[in-house]
């Protein structure tokens, strides 16, 4: 079983392919603070994939601000993907269950926070 399939196989929520706006802020792998504006690739009732510019560490937590709300939502980077000029494709799972920040409705079932994945 590939890593893909193993993560699509341990998915809680439905995704959503849509490009949302959104900054992020948090330290980098050199430790020095970073903030950058960019977009989701995929997002779901527990986090999101995105494209940042700064190289991150995995389990290294940021703050990702949705631009449109200003609401801020504490994450856990928890994918590193391929690198273009775009970025490097990077997961995020919020710390703490927030299905209405991407202004995205997903089904009641899809944000239930009743299954963890285990770390």
């Amino acid at each position: 079983m590939t890593v893909e399939t193993q993560q699509t196989s341990q998915r809680r929520s439905s995704r959503v392919f849509t490009r949302i706006p959104v900054r992020a802020k948090g330290k980098g792998t050199s430790g020095r603070r970073f903030q950058e504006n960019s977009q989701t690739i995929v997002v779901n009732a527990h986090g999101g994939l995105l494209y940042l510019q700064e190289d991150l560490d995995l389990g290294a937590e940021i703050l990702l601000m949705n631009p449109a709300t200003e609401e801020e939502q504490e994450c856990r980077v928890v994918y590193l993907g391929d690198t273009s000029d775009k970025g490097t494709r990077t997961g995020v799972e919020f710390l703490s269950p927030s299905p209405h920040f991407w202004g995205v409705e997903f089904a009641q079932q899809d944000w239930s926070s009743g299954t963890q994945s285990s770390d």
